[in-house]
């Protein structure tokens, strides 16, 4: 038996397939898209959201994973919320297969980590690297929100509507994410940025 935060995965301690299911509607994913992202079968997901299947602890991390969600974050939501002001690096939350499902090139070349819980806070906070050749998508990024980041080290294009700018260690983006816009790491070396987005876009 197989133990995660003080609950039994394999047992009737905690709703594992109901909490699961629930966390899946709550991102929009089918139990398809939510094994893919995983990289498990497609039927395992709808054996464990029926409890005909109890997963064990490494499978359901790398279930999570389609998430980006932590186990600890799985067996206790409310935790999330938790007023917590610093984190580590391990305690980011890594949203690059949330965001990136299905792209296997942004999935290899883009890491994307968000501070602590952006909805608590109306503000997410993400630290974004993009490596040699990495690419936001052909098809331009629009949601409803402002951002901004300063570009930390190597550079990076930045396209917003019809203007396009490299930009280096030091400069900076402020826009409406309502104008169209992408990033493309057009250099041979890894461009690394700090940036904010309110309200969230996930």
């Amino acid at each position: 038996m197989e133990r995660y935060g003080g609950y039994d995965v394999m047992t009737d301690d905690f709703d594992v397939g109901g909490r699961l299911k629930a966390l899946r509607k709550q991102f929009g994913m089918s139990q398809r898209k939510l094994a893919e992202a995983a990289g498990v079968p497609h039927g395992q997901i709808s054996m464990i959201e029926t409890n005909r299947s109890s997963p064990s602890v490494a499978s359901l991390r790398k279930i999570l994973g389609g998430f980006g969600v932590t186990m600890s974050e799985f067996f206790e939501p409310e935790a999330i919320s938790a007023q917590k002001p610093f984190f580590t690096p391990s305690e980011m939350r890594d949203l690059t297969s949330l965001l990136y499902q299905g792209d296997e090139l942004a999935l290899q070349k883009i890491a994307i980590r968000q501070v602590g819980d952006a909805k608590a806070h109306n503000l997410q906070i993400l630290h974004e690297v993009y490596e040699a050749g990495a690419d936001t998508g052909a098809s331009m990024i629009e949601h409803d929100a402002n951002e901004g980041g300063i570009v930390v080290s190597g550079e990076i294009e930045v396209t917003v509507g019809d203007e396009i700018r490299i930009l280096k260690a030091g400069d900076a983006y402020l826009f409406n994410s309502r104008e169209p816009h992408r990033f493309r790491n057009v250099s041979d070396r890894p461009a690394e940025v700090i940036s904010a987005c309110t309200p969230p876009y996930l």
